[in-house]
This record gives structure tokens, C-alpha cells and sequence, in this order.
């Protein structure tokens, strides 16, 4: 599987919540788990999960960091 920006992009990536918050009020770029890097932009729903952060994320378990990967986004610059 390619990791390139073409697959990014076709994906809902998690994000740490508080990052997305702060990304829509102030326009910052988030960082999600599989490493994509952008500012969010349209609705994640619309997407399926990456399959990188959904790895990273069940990877993580009952005792991982959970706000990690508590939000996901679509959106693309």
C-alpha cells in the first residue's frame, strides 16, 4: 500500500480532539496518527478510516492514550 498524499487524502484520519478544536478556531494543521499532516476541512463522515491510524489506534488498547485517537477528519488544505 502506498503512503503517499493520494491515499491520505482519501481517508478520515484520527486526530487528538483538543488539536481539531484548536484547528477550526484558529486554522493550525493538525497531525494525525498515521502522520498525514493538514489543516481539516470537510466532514470525516464521508470518508472511511484510515487504515494506518486505525491500526496505531487498536494498537493502542485499553491501557493506551485514548485521547490520541479520540477525534477523525477528512478535511484536506
Amino acid at each position: 500500500m502506498s503512503h503517499g498524499d493520494g491515499d491520505h487524502e482519501r481517508y478520515a484520519h484520527y486526530v487528538q480532539k483538543d488539536k481539531i478544536m484548536a484547528s477550526a478556531l484558529d486554522g493550525t494543521p493538525v497531525v494525525a496518527l498515521c502522520g498525514k499532516v493538514w489543516v481539516p476541512g470537510r466532514d470525516p463522515k464521508k470518508y472511511p478510516v484510515c487504515p494506518m491510524c486505525k491500526e496505531i489506534y487498536e494498537s493502542m488498547g485499553a491501557g493506551g492514550d485514548k485521547d490520541k485517537g479520540g477525534g477523525k477528519d477528512g478535511g484536506k488544505k
